[in-house]
């Protein structure tokens, strides 16, 4: 058989000869090895197109199991991917065929892979397909076959990023998250680490941390011993391949492996492994202030300026993370003494301070995360935590943090607020629970709230974080001035009572809360209602009156009954609100508050009752008729309160068919009778505020009258005598009057004449008669 003759006829299909082909090429493989001519004759075959494809999948799926045995590899990789193109329509039927190939284990397992990689991939329809049919997963576990060239492990990387993109990474991530699967990443990541591969590496990091991310637990990660693949100081033998050559890919594999930390954290199980590893102390290494250039030089090669701060501000995001939940070896390693150190050094350049505000552009970042690993460890509420830091004189050190970058120029940016918002955080975490560190506040810290306060609410809105400074500002009063006389008497000398007033008056809604229940808490010191009673805004509002319309947009906002005067317009329900009454038929569990008494916390109506009772309900400046009225539903608040509770009572358990007894029976009764009568002497109350101002209305207006037909009559009389002293006074002959100089007496002179032209008339025709 001559080489020559074996080029195929035009007419025939690839398809329709598929069988056929198939029987050639096994000739062909008996004799390839004595002809290696027939390999470049074989080509030719794969270039024809079938007209009916469908026809003949069958033939497809039978001629790839001839690939098992096939000894040369170049034909039919070019066959299998001449052939994916032309059976466009069997695709299903094609990739269900190499997943089955694929599970078997095939020596070829590599050409498999490329048949794959080689589909369409992009399209979502072949990726759903090959999800349908669990290929994340196939692929996973063969994607380590023995295969010297390391295509087989690249190409089935590829392929599950092509998935992942298209296919959906729920769904990926789900295939991959078998504890076989982890295994089969591992293996793969180690071989890349073999093949010195480090972009492949990365790859494989990612997909990981997207398994870790959807995991809770981690512990397929943890039991494949996967963490050990972290580059911590130690000489495990699976990360001895982990030494860094400094590159930018090895700069993308540490934060990879940084960044995973933070996903495995959620698993106690990982957790006693970064104990084990002494992940804490590798963290805060990174994590320290970098060394001076002229060292850097004169050592060993090391990360360069840029890497060493991506690194570092890496380290510090992981440890906000981490810490809170490792706080013995946080303190083992002594992590406040890092931080503060760290944040001494953020802070310690004049020069560049000015310049930028905290010490450079670069380091403002690195304060910024600084900050937030202290905010996450005060927040975990460890005592001992707190007071080595307030030993280590953080107080201060935070105080003067803010006034330098308060002292900075130019304006403020995302990034300085959040620090300014989370110093304040740290603060009132720090200063909450203990008089001392009050103290230690002190009047630095007083001035810092007073300043802040001033700034107001004009830019609450702005999207840059000037919200949370306020709500933090108003929080640090609270929990750093609020409870030791010293620092509240310098607060109310600094006129901080009329800020927090100002800022009630100007701030939208959402902040009043806080600031009412900050100034509930100043009212216990003695000197502070006749603070808020001095109070007046620029329009002359006083503070009783700015808090009474507070009540009444609150209960517009709850829809209350009320009549057009603001009073009370149902007794039975006096201060129950619309939403509320939607609630009446249900019943809440024993161990859950119920309407009435989740109604506490929600408004604002409690607060703004007890502030009221610090203050007094009588003499109380600059209130009009709907004010006194409001006024006198918020003096019996607490009553209209507890006769609500007890109805709820009696309400829940006859919804729960519970009958009392005759004298607990009678008592509910009595006190719902109570409370109506209360809210009915509060209307006639109410009635009787409007009808005496009506009336004082009317007597004012008679007064007016009275006073105004009394000056009318002096004004009448004045002229009276006026004109009578100028009728009978005698005229000098060489004077000459002027109408227009006394124009009301001529035109009462006139007047005069023609009433003696009238009556001499009238006596002319009485004479007649």
């Amino acid at each position: 058989m001559m080489p020559h003759r074996f080029h195929p006829l035009t007419g025939i299909s690839l398809c329709l000869e598929l069988t056929g082909v198939a029987k050639v090429l096994n000739i062909c493989a008996e004799k390839v090895k004595d002809h290696l001519e027939y390999v470049p004759i074989l080509l030719p075959f794969l270039k024809e197109k079938a007209s009916d494809e469908v026809n003949y999948a069958q033939e497809v799926i039978d001629f790839l199991g001839f690939c098992i045995s096939a000894p040369f590899i170049n034909i039919i990789s070019q066959l299998l991917r001449a052939l994916i193109r032309s059976i466009r329509q069997a695709v299903q039927a094609v990739i269900l065929s190499v997943l089955v190939l694929m599970s078997m284990g095939c020596l070829i397992i590599n050409l498999i892979t490329l048949t794959i990689f080689n589909l369409n991939l992009t399209t979502d329809m072949n990726c759903a397909l090959i999800l349908k049919a669990r290929g994340a997963e196939v692929i996973c576990l063969h994607m380590n076959e023995a295969d010297p060239s390391g295509q087989v492990l690249s190409c089935s990387s590829d392929i599950l990023w092509d998935l992942l993109e298209g296919g959906g990474k729920e769904e990926v991530t789900a295939q991959l998250s078998s504890i076989e699967c982890v295994i089969a990443l591992k293996e793969a990541f180690l071989s890349a680490l073999g093949y010195c591969d480090i972009q492949l590496t990365n790859d494989l990091l990612v997909i990981t941390t997207l398994i870790a991310e959807k995991l809770n637990p981690t512990s397929p990660l943890i039991t494949t011993n996967y963490f050990m693949m972290f580059p911590v100081k130690n000489h495990h033998p699976l990360v001895r391949n982990l030494k860094p050559n400094f590159s930018k890919d090895d700069m993308k594999r540490k934060k990879l492996l940084l960044n995973l930390l933070v996903f495995m954290s959620k698993d106690l199980a990982a957790l006693q492994l970064y104990k084990e590893e002494r992940v804490m102390l590798a963290l805060l290494t990174l994590a320290k202030p970098p060394t001076a250039s002229s060292e850097r030089r004169s050592g060993p090669p090391q990360w360069s300026s840029d890497q060493q701060e991506e690194l570092q501000l890496q380290a510090l995001a992981t440890l906000a993370t981490i810490a809170p939940l490792m706080l013995e070896d946080y303190k083992s390693c002594h992590g406040n003494t890092w931080l503060l150190l760290l944040l001494d050094w953020c802070i310690s350049q004049g020069e560049d301070a000015q310049d930028n505000g905290v010490g450079g552009g670069s380091k403002k970042h690195q304060l910024r995360h600084c900050i937030r690993v202290l905010r996450s460890v005060t927040s975990s509420a460890e005592e001992s935590v707190n007071q080595d830091l307030c030993d280590q004189g953080t107080i201060n050190q935070l105080l003067g943090t803010l006034l330098q970058m308060e002292s900075g120029p130019g304006e403020d940016d995302v990034v300085t607020l959040e620090i300014k918002s989370d110093i304040q955080l740290i603060l009132s975490v720090l200063c909450e629970s203990d008089m001392h560190r009050k103290e230690l506040f002190g009047s630095e810290g007083v001035e810092m709230a007073v300043h802040f306060l001033r700034k107001g609410s004009s830019k609450f809105y702005s999207g840059l974080g000037h919200n949370k400074l306020i709500l933090t500002t108003v929080d640090c009063v609270w929990s750093c001035i609020v409870g030791c006389y010293t620092t509240e008497d310098y607060f109310l000398a600094k006129g901080g009572v009329c800020l927090l007033l100002d800022l009630l008056n100007s701030s939208p809604r959402c902040v009043h809360s806080i600031i009412l229940a900050t100034l509930l808490e100043l009212c216990d010191n003695p000197n502070t209602p006749p603070h808020i009673l001095s109070w007046r805004d620029d329009g002359g509002q006083s503070a009783p009156r700015l808090l009474l319309q507070l009540w009444r947009e609150e209960e517009e906002e709850l829809n209350v009954s009320r009549n057009q005067h603001g009073g009370i317009a149902d007794p039975q329900r006096p201060i129950l609100g619309f939403h509320q009454q939607e609630e009446i038929q249900q019943s809440f569990p024993a161990n859950a508050p119920s309407a009435a008494v989740l109604e506490l916390s929600e408004n604002l109506r409690a607060k703004i009752y007890s502030i009221f009772c610090k203050l007094g309900f009588q003499d109380l400046p600059e209130l009009a008729t709907t004010h006194y009225v409001t006024l006198s539903i918020v003096r019996r608040y607490l009553d209209f309160k507890v006769g609500e509770v007890w109805e709820e009572v009696r309400r829940e358990l006859s919804l729960d068919g519970v009958r009392p007894t005759t004298p607990d029976e009678e008592a509910l009764s009595t006190i719902r009778k109570t409370a109506e009568d209360t809210a009915r002497k509060v209307t006639a109350e109410q009635n009787g505020i409007v009808e005496q101002r009506e009336k004082q209305e009317l007597s004012e207006e008679g007064l007016m009258y009275t006073e105004s037909t009394s000056m009318l009559r002096i004004q009448l009389n004045n002229l009276e005598t006026y004109m009578d002293s100028f009728r009978t006074k005698p005229k000098p002959e060489d004077v000459t009057v002027h109408q227009t100089e006394v124009p009301l007496t001529t035109h009462t002179d006139a007047c005069a004449v023609n009433r003696r032209k009238i009556n001499q008339s009238n006596q002319c025709s009485l004479l007649q008669m």
